[in-house]
């Protein structure tokens, strides 16, 4: 009998250990899928072409877009190069032509910082490499590296809920205090997409898909390091988990 614990992919970034390619997630994106949702991660290799999405429609019951310290490739969004911004080629191969066909065929995606872009992209939206260097926008990188890791995910700025949207209903906030470790956002926002959350600069921090039959929702920040101590954080992946589990549960009654 299958079991009655969603299956959830993580993406994963493509990654080089002691010179060999791998592929990895960061744990707390694990713990999330496992201690919140009390789901079954499924680690999703960044295997580009070699992606079947019909064989994943098959065989999950939701997609976590996680974050990344790489950032999807400029020539994605007809972006200029930037030798010096750290990419992962494999991992764009994998997702941005894989999220508007599961979003379609109603596969619940929840994305996170990276994962934010890559919906964008997919949709056909731009993005700005480079916020901080936009006039009139915050910074809203990671900051010092040598700090603690906690200190990195301490929330830091506020965002306004969309009145009435998705993000808005699900919260029941006007605003949310969140948390910002990002050099890329989003510039022009893809047709398909609506604005779920703005920061104090007017930057989307948050995003659904408008006509996706199913769960589509992603933010920004980071809740996968502060479910442990914010009710806002853990309550994005509850509302993603209940979705996946309904989706498992959709595909238990089909013949």
């Amino acid at each position: 009998m299958p079991t009655s614990r969603p299956v959830i992919a993580i993406a994963c970034d493509q990654v080089h250990v002691y010179k060999h390619p791998a592929h990895a997630a960061f744990d707390a994106y694990v713990r999330a899928v496992v201690d919140v949702i009390g789901g079954l991660p499924l680690l999703l290799p960044a295997l580009g072409v070699d992606l079947d999405p019909a064989a994943l429609l098959g065989s999950v019951d939701g997609l976590l877009l996680t974050g990344s310290p790489s950032n999807v490739e400029p020539a994605r969004y007809g972006g200029p190069p930037d030798p010096e911004m750290m990419l992962d080629i494999a991992r764009d191969a994998t997702t941005l032509p894989a999220i508007p066909r599961l979003a379609d065929a109603g596969l619940p995606l929840f994305g996170v910082c990276r994962g934010l872009q890559e919906m964008n992209v997919a949709f056909g939206g731009t993005l700005h490499a480079e916020v901080h260097e936009q006039p009139g926008h915050q910074d809203h990188r990671v900051g010092s590296l040598e700090r603690p890791l906690p200190e990195w995910y301490e929330d830091s700025h506020v965002v306004h809920l969309q009145h009435g949207g998705r993000l808005h209903r699900l919260l029941q906030r006007d605003t949310l205090l969140v948390n910002s470790l990002h050099e890329q956002g989003i510039a022009t926002l893809a047709s398909r997409l609506q604005a779920e959350a703005r920061a104090d600069d007017g930057l989307v921090e948050a995003i659904s898909v408008t006509d996706a039959p199913g769960f589509t929702l992603a933010v920004q920040w980071h809740p996968e390091m502060r479910v442990g101590v914010n009710a806002e954080a853990r309550a994005l992946f509850v509302a993603f988990g209940d979705a996946c589990r309904q989706r498992r549960q959709q595909r238990a009654e089909r013949p």
